[in-house]
C-alpha cells in the first residue's frame, strides 16, 4: 500500500535537531521525499507496524507529530502534482 508520511519535529533544541534528522533517516530508508517532511512510503502491513514502531521511538510525544495517510493499492489515479516532479515515480520500474 502507498502511505503519504508526513512530520513536524520541534527544532527548537539540540535534541530536536537530532530527533529530525533520525525521523528523515527513518523515512528515507522506507520511501521517498517529495517534499521536505513528506515522504511516498510503499509498505506492507508488517512494514507499516515497523515503521510506526521506530518512528515512534524517536520523536517526543509532546512536542512533534507525524501523520500517515494511507492511499491504498490503487494510488495511481490518487496522486495529481504541479510544477517539479522528482525522478522516480513511486512504484514504477526505474529504468537506467
Amino acid at each position: 500500500m502507498l502511505v503519504i508520511v508526513t512530520y513536524d519535529v520541534n527544532v527548537a533544541s539540540l535534541n530536536g535537531q537530532k530527533r529530525l534528522r533520525k525521523v528523515a533517516k527513518l523515512c528515507e530508508r522506507h520511501g521517498i521525499r517529495v517534499q521536505n517532511s513528506v515522504f511516498e512510503v510503499l509498505v506492507d502491513a508488517a512494514q507499516m507496524a515497523k515503521l510506526k514502531a521506530d518512528l515512534a521511538s524517536v520523536i517526543d510525544l509532546d512536542q512533534d507529530s507525524v501523520r500517515f495517510y494511507r492511499l491504498g493499492n490503487n494510488y495511481q489515479g490518487r496522486i495529481d502534482t504541479m510544477g517539479k516532479k522528482g525522478p522516480i515515480q513511486t512504484g514504477e520500474p526505474i529504468l537506467l
